[in-house]
């Protein structure tokens, strides 16, 4: 665990704070928690219940409010209210069963009296100079572990929620490798395999006027051979929508300044990803470079692009398209940004599109390494 104490000043100021906040939060608390449970029976305690739940998270609020900006913590607030677009008696209902709630009102029930104490710490460290260097950082940073473990994230719900989330992702990748599988067969069917008919079926009849008309022979050779060439073409570009080879060779930085080379609108590519990322994380960023690269062309009538991709010190990838053009991009079902959006799920990746109508356009995806 990591002791980084708080410096004498800033351990006092947050143990003298506590008393104050501690009784205020004590108080309104278990007014209203009071109130409600006695008028219960007449339908207005509901109301008033639901008032001291919405009360014990904003105090809660404070707390973290308190200890992250004192006692060095990373306590991020949360909402008053469920998140959920359901009815107002449902929202309460959640409110009030919500275990989070209940963390919120013991903490405040509990650091009244832990306060008190505190207070009584601060207050005498003020004169007495060792008491402010050796024990005002250890109970202040004893009280904001306290905080951590009441008041932090509810690790069992953020696990059910990341098992949905990778639920849900398993599926779309599932839809979108069974998308991908269809239009591989189809642009096999009416390209490639088309073309390869067409030359055994042009080899078969200059094999039939070899004796007969070798001029006419010769001509059907050259066109099975136009043929062939162009299929060849066609499966090359298949295994590049596919995976490109200069992207497993030489990596990200060179397979977009190759798409970047091939766009009719000028794009700007900066690439800093070192360690190299894995594999999907690639190609995943290259598809929704490429895409948007595809789109800007076909709908934005822009002028400049800009392509950033850079890994954070959170072991993330980040790609972000820019640009200049009329805006209005949406995320819809089934278009292509949704299939983006997809391809960016299957590894837990999470995409964005800010696109004003009037422009600039931003996609951004946020693509872990590790997942």
């Amino acid at each position: 665990m990591n002791r980084r104490y708080p410096n004498p000043a800033r351990a006092i100021l947050y143990l003298i704070g506590l008393l104050p906040l501690g009784l205020t939060a004590f108080v309104v608390t278990v007014v209203l928690t009071a109130v409600g449970i006695g008028t219960v029976v007449v339908w207005v305690g509901v109301a008033v219940l639901v008032g001291a739940a919405v009360a014990a998270r904003a105090f809660g609020n404070a707390h973290r409010a308190w200890a992250q900006a004192l006692a060095d913590v990373e306590l991020p607030a949360r909402p008053l209210l469920p998140q959920t677009d359901a009815g107002v008696l449902r929202q309460w209902r959640e409110l009030l069963t919500d275990r989070r709630t209940w963390r919120d009102l013991a903490f405040v029930l509990v650091a009244f009296p832990v306060s008190v104490f505190c207070f009584a710490v601060g207050v005498v460290s003020i004169p007495l100079v060792p008491l402010a260097f050796l024990v005002a950082p250890r109970v202040a940073w004893l009280h904001a572990r306290f905080a951590v473990a009441v008041l932090g994230p509810d690790r069992t719900a953020e696990q059910a929620a990341r098992a949905d989330r990778l639920q849900a992702s398993r599926a779309r990748g599932v839809d979108a490798a069974e998308a991908e599988r269809r239009r591989i067969e189809r642009d096999l069917h009416d390209g490639a395999q088309q073309r390869l008919v067409a030359v055994a079926m042009g080899l078969g009849r200059a094999k039939g006027k070899f004796d007969a008309d070798p001029d006419a022979a010769r001509a059907l050779v050259e066109e099975a051979h136009a043929d062939a060439k162009l299929a060849v073409a066609e499966l090359r570009d298949l295994a590049r929508g596919i995976y490109p080879a200069v992207l497993g060779d030489r990596g990200l930085d060179a397979a977009l300044s190759s798409l970047a080379a091939r766009s009719p609108v000028p794009v700007e590519v900066t690439v800093t990803v070192e360690p190299r990322p894995p594999a999907a994380v690639e190609s995943t960023a290259y598809f929704i470079v490429g895409e948007c690269l595809t789109n800007i062309a076909k709908h934005a009538n822009a002028r400049l692009v800009a392509v950033k991709v850079w890994r954070t010190a959170a072991d993330q990838v980040v790609v972000e398209v820019t640009d200049d053009g009329v805006g209005g991009a949406t995320v819809r079902a089934g278009g292509g940004l949704a299939g983006l959006a997809d391809r960016a799920a299957t590894i837990d990746g999470v995409m964005t599109v800010v696109s004003p109508v009037g422009g600039p356009t931003v996609v951004r995806a946020d693509l872990p390494c590790a997942w």
